[in-house]
């Protein structure tokens, strides 16, 4: 008997090559609405270039731009954007899961190892639960956020009621997505000493980067410690090192600098310091002009956007946590103990294999894209290199080069905030879900390492 083809194996994308298409089907999607002549401001639309752009900047929550946000979108295209920022932030396959939640009240067993990949659940079990819980997390931040924005828009700049309401909920949503849009020409330079303004998005930036499950478990143990988790202790140590270190290399490089620092008051200096210390982890919102910072800052800025935020968040980089176990493992390789310990805890072997495969994978990425920038354009390698860790990093701060780089540029730029956003979770899914029983074992060899 002829089989009918309905008992034949159905194609089914493995979870991260879900969460892939995911993200590239709405970034298309972004790019068609921002293409269409209601979203641009004067006559015809935006050219397929920038709408592609700007869709992948907002989906991987980056924030670079080819254009100014601020005059050349309407409030249609600037809405787009923000729905295409929060889309990006929840993650396409967690806002799915929202979504059918909303719909039918349940999730799929599918639908949970997607989401799973996504956010980092250690198991199904507790998928659904913290798919609520980011949802929840975000809008209450959010919420916050924007309205102490949006007071101080309307009483300290004399906005009118419906122009700051719609400038605290924009930055409120980009700055704890870690975005980076802004709905200014000149970002928020015009804000550089307000600490009203700063602050806000300053804590929001901050909270998005620590990554949801760690808001989650603090959420739910804030005041018993001996609860965290190896995760959670990482990602808080890592962010108060990181931005402390940072704020001290930044303000301390600038101090003197007519261009940035030079002209503030001592207090104005280490507002600004600060805020730039939080932006470059992540989020690219910036209040002074990154193209006039030193040589030695953008450096450092480098090294702190490589980093990134906290996994399973709306950060980038390759992640404190990933850091961190470089440090402990070289750490231990020092002293010489047979095992890596952190925190009273043995760290996995496993760990060791992917956080050395990923960020061997990142470097390889980040100097490929750079040489090519360097073969396409005749700017500094500062720059260059700037712009591409802050592409990979989804972090989105510029030198200003972004909308003088070739077509062809532009288009390496696309693909590394792809790969930035979904790279960690790509290669990190992919290697979790591919182990397998090993048959066999080849003999022992050591190469002369040093």
């Amino acid at each position: 008997m002829m089989g009918t083809g309905l008992d034949r194996p159905k194609f089914r994308l493995h979870p991260a090559q879900a969460v892939a298409a995911g993200f590239a089907l709405t970034i298309l999607i972004g790019a068609g609405l921002l293409s269409l002549p209601i979203a641009k401001v004067g006559l015809g639309g935006a050219s397929f270039a920038e709408a592609i752009f700007t869709a992948t900047s907002a989906v991987c929550v980056t924030g670079l731009t080819v254009v100014d946000t601020a005059t050349f979108w309407t409030p249609f295209g600037q809405v787009v954007i923000l729905l295409l920022i929060q889309i990006g932030g929840f993650g396409v396959m967690t806002f799915a899961s929202v979504i059918g939640l909303a719909v039918v009240r349940r999730m799929s067993l599918r639908t949970r190892v997607t989401a799973a990949s996504e956010v980092k659940s250690v198991g199904l079990e507790d998928v659904k639960g913290l798919v609520l819980g980011v949802v929840s997390i975000s809008l209450v931040v959010e919420v916050v956020v924007a309205v102490l924005l949006s007071l101080r828009f309307l009483f300290g700049y004399g906005e009118p009621f419906g122009r700051a309401i719609w400038l605290g909920v924009f930055h409120s949503v980009s700055s704890f997505n870690n975005a980076g849009f802004a709905l200014f020409s000149d970002n928020l330079m015009g804000y550089a000493v307000d600490p009203f303004i700063c602050l806000p998005i300053a804590a929001a930036v901050i909270l998005g980067g620590l990554g949801f499950p760690v808001i989650v478990q603090l959420r739910k143990y804030l005041g018993s410690p001996r609860q965290w988790t190896m995760n959670t202790r990482l990602v808080l140590a890592g962010t108060v090192t990181l931005l402390v270190a940072g704020t001290v290399y930044i303000t301390a490089v600038e101090w003197t600098n007519p261009a940035t620092l030079g002209p503030l008051d001592w207090p104005a200096k280490i507002l600004v310091g600060f805020f730039q210390s939080v932006q470059t982890r992540t989020a690219g919102f910036n209040s002074i002009d990154v193209g006039e910072m030193d040589s030695a800052s953008l450096l450092g800025m480098d090294v702190l956007m490589f980093i990134g935020g906290g996994p399973a968040g709306t950060a980038g980089g390759i992640k404190i946590t990933t850091f961190a176990v470089l440090y402990f493992i070289l750490v231990a390789e020092i002293r010489g103990d047979g095992v890596v310990n952190v925190f009273g805890k043995r760290l996995s072997r496993a760990v060791h294999r992917q956080a050395i495969t990923l960020v061997l994978l990142a470097v390889f990425v980040v100097t490929a894209s750079t040489a090519a920038l360097m073969l396409l354009t005749d700017i500094g390698l500062d720059a260059l290199l700037f712009e591409a860790i802050s592409a990979f990093g989804t972090v989105g701060m510029s030198t200003g080069i972004t909308a003088d780089l070739p077509q062809a540029g532009q288009v390496i730029l696309i693909l590394l905030m792809f790969i930035g956003r979904l790279g960690p979770i790509t290669f990190a899914s992919a290697l979790a879900l591919r182990e397998r029983p090993t048959r066999f074992e080849f003999p022992k060899e050591r190469p002369i390492i040093g």
